[in-house]
């Protein structure tokens, strides 16, 4: 056997079912295992920055860990926006990248670079394996370190040669498993005791996703009402009645006159980290004149700008439901209908044409949300209609991550459908991998925005310095022509007739990727106000 056929036997005794990269010299080792071992698919994909965003979001929706190889140097290079990502949604990512033999490092050998330095600053931990016999070890120690405490991403390099040494059959550690942490239980008792007898406001992050049940069942035992943050809309339906609508970038009027201006004492935050689109741009009224509550795995993000009076560090599904054992049992609410804004007068534009879409498709599907001008008014007018639906980077916000994320979505659930909004911005970043979900099978509505401009770069500009260069808009090139030409099925929308058409319909229904194409210039202000603000406030 080789080295390389150690690290498939230890996936596999992890239960990881896809392997995502692109082969090539320096990693056609791991590839070669795979001939043998059918346990583990290979999803290749166009780029290796896509894959890293497949295998991320599959380790998110899967609770397993995410695998995504790529080739030393470029290949390599090309993962670290990846990892970044992975690092700030705090999932665990398993990176393999190649290396150059180490009998020829620093000959300038073909795609030769040092990669493990580079990723230390993203990930948790970050090594070049340059011993076969201390392979399996250090594979076991970077994915005990990818899940415990705060999950994230980690690192190997693998010089081709120390892949391709013969290896003697051994004994497989035990592969790790994930272990929440915690949180101590006088400080869960203080935080009920403190809890149960005030009014105040849950501030529902995107740590939250795993205990969304029970962050609802605490919201009625309460009788409080409830804000997500962007990155944590879809958690909940929005037809909860103590739902308040989301908090921050592109948020809701009434979300923040709730927080700003309610009449509660206390502010308790489950699983955000107050980053910048959380909190509007960090604004002081968040915690201004009121007790604030904090739960988070992770410390760190204590009182990095806002003075926290009761910081919890614990999994957020163990300690609310510890919470609720200390609490009164919830009363039963009744569901209410909230206002449908396609009711008002239709209009061809952004606000109106999200959501006519998203009434033709399956009310139990998933959203990988893009970056972009669209992003925003996903946030704003789109209605959660199932729980744990829609899937939106912003607290990164790399561009093309929702092309790369519904493919590990779709493959991570089968069960339910996936749509993937996108902009031709990021089409042209990692449209590509389209090709990746036809060669899969995988049944996910592309749904793409073609404005022939960096929306919000265009509006950003105009907002802020008054004028916008001619080069940040193209000439008009039809996505739908190029998909067409790689014979998967679209639909093309140019009127608001055009989305009441029954081949819409038809095409919805159609096993594997299809992609509706929305040519569309939108020149009304998206809901991205604040973000502007924030950036002219630095002139001043």
């Amino acid at each position: 056997m080789k080295s390389a056929g150690h690290i498939i036997d230890f996936l596999i005794k992890g239960n990881v079912d896809y392997l995502f990269g692109i082969p090539a010299g320096s990693v056609n080792a791991i590839f070669d295992e795979l001939y043998d071992r059918p346990q583990i698919t290979p999803v290749v994909a166009k780029h290796e920055g896509a894959a890293s965003f497949m295998a991320a979001a599959y380790a998110k929706y899967s609770g397993k860990l995410g695998v995504v190889v790529g080739c030393s140097g470029p290949g390599a290079m090309n993962l670290v926006t990846g990892a970044a990502n992975a690092s700030r949604e705090q999932i665990p990512l398993l990176i393999l990248t190649g290396s150059v033999p180490l009998s020829t490092l620093g000959w300038n050998a073909s795609q030769e670079l040092n990669a493990s330095p580079v990723f230390k600053h993203v990930t948790k931990y970050s090594a070049t394996v340059t011993e076969s016999s201390n392979l399996v070890e250090e594979l076991q120690k970077a994915v005990s370190i990818a899940f415990e405490g705060v999950p994230g991403p980690v690192h190997l390099a693998l010089p081709i040669d120390v892949q391709l040494q013969k290896a003697d059959d051994v004994s497989l550690p035990d592969f790790p498993v994930f272990s929440p942490k915690e949180a101590p239980y006088e400080e869960i008792t203080s935080v009920a005791n403190l809890i149960s007898t005030k009014k105040g406001v849950l501030f529902i992050g995107n740590g939250a996703r795993e205990c969304t049940e029970e962050v609802i069942e605490l919201a009625e035992a309460l009788n409080w009402p409830f804000v997500t943050t962007p990155q944590a809309k879809g958690l909940i339906p929005m037809n909860h009645p103590l739902h308040s609508g989301v908090y921050g970038f592109a948020g809701h009027s009434a979300a923040v006159d709730l927080v700003h201006r309610g009449e509660h004492e206390i502010l308790f935050i489950i699983g955000s980290s107050l980053g910048e689109t959380a909190t509007s741009n960090y604004q002081d009224q968040l915690t201004e004149g009121r007790t604030v509550i904090q739960l988070d795995r992770d410390p760190s993000v204590f009182s990095r700008k806002y003075v926290i009076d009761h910081p919890v560090t614990g999994d957020c599904r163990k300690t609310v439901k510890q919470l609720l054992q200390l609490l009164p049992k919830p009363k039963q609410f009744s569901f209410m209908a909230k206002d449908d804004p396609l009711a008002e007068e239709q209009h061809y534009d952004t606000k109106t044409v999200l959501p006519l879409i998203q009434s033709l498709m399956p009310s139990d599907t998933k959203y990988a949300v893009d970056i972009g001008e669209f992003m925003s008014y996903v946030i704003h007018y789109m209605k959660v209609l199932s729980p744990k639906s829609f899937d939106i980077n912003v607290h990164y916000g790399s561009m093309g991550t929702g092309i790369g994320s519904s493919i590990g979505m779709a493959l991570a659930d089968r069960d339910r459908p996936v749509a993937c909004i996108t902009g031709d911005g990021c089409f042209f970043m990692h449209g590509m991998e389209i090709l990746t979900a036809k060669e899969y099978n995988l049944p996910i509505t592309f749904i793409v925005l073609n404005n022939s401009r960096l929306g919000m770069v265009h509006h950003g500009h105009s907002l802020q310095y008054k004028r916008v260069h001619e080069r940040f808009s193209q000439s008009y090139t039809s996505i739908s022509a190029i998909v067409e030409a790689i014979n998967i099925p679209i639909h093309t929308i140019s009127s608001l007739e055009d989305i009441h058409s029954s081949a819409i319909d038809d095409l919805i229904k159609l096993d594997g990727p299809k992609l509706i194409e929305i040519n569309l210039i939108d020149d009304a202000v998206p809901p991205m106000g604040d973000r502007v603000k924030f950036l002219s406030s630095f002139a001043k």
